[in-house]
């Protein structure tokens, strides 16, 4: 079983739908228990990364998402829940989990911030992710703030004024900047990828 984490944000009805249109059980659920025994964890976010880490507390989310880390299974970060993997978040001076070492940053001022729209990604790795799908192939960004990793764990970049993180891989952790429930053919193509380790 997918479970998505509901943590009171993010179009957790999108993702859902994304999974169930490719066959998937999947289950939104804020259950600690449910986050725990998951074949597959999947945290989506939309807003303020302050907002999401206050919101996974409050909610008692922070300690089942990090168990469930701990036993190798797949997880996939899709925009504040890429974010979340790093160690610290500029929007808000808050602590993310930690599990990557980097910093969230704003978006430089030159740039039209929200970053909203389609960009290419380029690849920089091998990722299980973009199997099947060409470099330079478009995604769905809406976002202010963009990961900068310290290790090596990029596997995926677009171009925004700055290089922008477009998706990191270790083991068996994922991240998107993007949004592949919103974006059409090739976003489900990235959730069936990832459905392929459950």
């Amino acid at each position: 079983m997918i479970v998505i984490v509901d943590y009171g944000m993010g179009n957790l009805r999108s993702v859902e739908k994304a999974f169930e249109f490719l066959g998937c059980r999947v289950k939104v659920s804020s259950d600690s228990k449910e986050i725990k025994s998951a074949s597959a964890l999947v945290l989506p976010g939309v807003g303020a990364f302050k907002d999401c880490r206050e919101n996974l507390e409050k909610k008692s989310l922070v300690e089942p998402i990090l168990s469930f880390l701990e036993k190798g299974r797949p997880y996939l970060g899709i925009c504040l829940g890429m974010q979340m993997l790093f160690s610290y978040s500029e929007e808000g001076g808050v602590k993310g989990f930690s599990l990557f070492k980097g910093t969230v940053k704003r978006l430089p001022p030159k740039n039209k911030v929200p970053h909203m729209g389609w960009n290419s990604i380029f690849y920089e790795n091998n990722s299980l992710l973009f199997k099947g799908i060409s470099e330079g192939s478009f995604f769905y960004f809406v976002h202010s703030y963009y990961a900068e990793p310290e290790e090596k764990v990029r596997v995926g970049y677009t171009n925004y004024g700055v290089k922008i993180t477009a998706a990191v891989e270790k083991e068996s952790i994922f991240g998107v900047q993007f949004h592949p429930e919103k974006s059409g053919r090739l976003g489900l193509k990235v959730l069936e990828n990832f459905r392929s380790l459950v």
